[in-house]
């Protein structure tokens, strides 16, 4: 697997990022969206992707396009706040459910 084989699409009608690999769905991660605002609820990459690392680039891509369109992240989905746990360089744009950073 390349990063070339990796495509990761935001579909608005869906209300999901969608993560392909070859052409196939591979994962998505979930949200609500309001002017200036996303709420990623859920992300699931499937079980015979897993362990390739497809979950981390799934949770920085969206993370980052989030930013790009100047939207505040609420992380309610358990996998992207555990990814933003580990990855604090995005604090300014987190708006963490309960008003404080959660902990591992």
């Amino acid at each position: 697997m390349t990063d070339d084989d990796v495509e990761i699409i935001r579909d608005d009608e869906a209300t999901r990022y969608r993560l392909l690999l070859g052409g196939g769905q591979a994962g998505f991660a979930k949200f609500r969206a309001s002017p200036g605002r996303i709420i990623f609820t859920h992300t699931v990459v499937d079980p015979e992707f897993e362990g390739r690392g497809l979950g981390s680039m799934l949770a920085r891509w969206v993370i980052e396009d989030a930013i790009r369109r100047e939207e505040r992240i609420v992380p309610r989905c358990p996998f992207i706040a555990a990814w933003l746990r580990r990855h604090p360089g995005y604090d300014d744009w987190i708006d963490w459910p309960g008003g404080q950073r959660e902990t591992a």
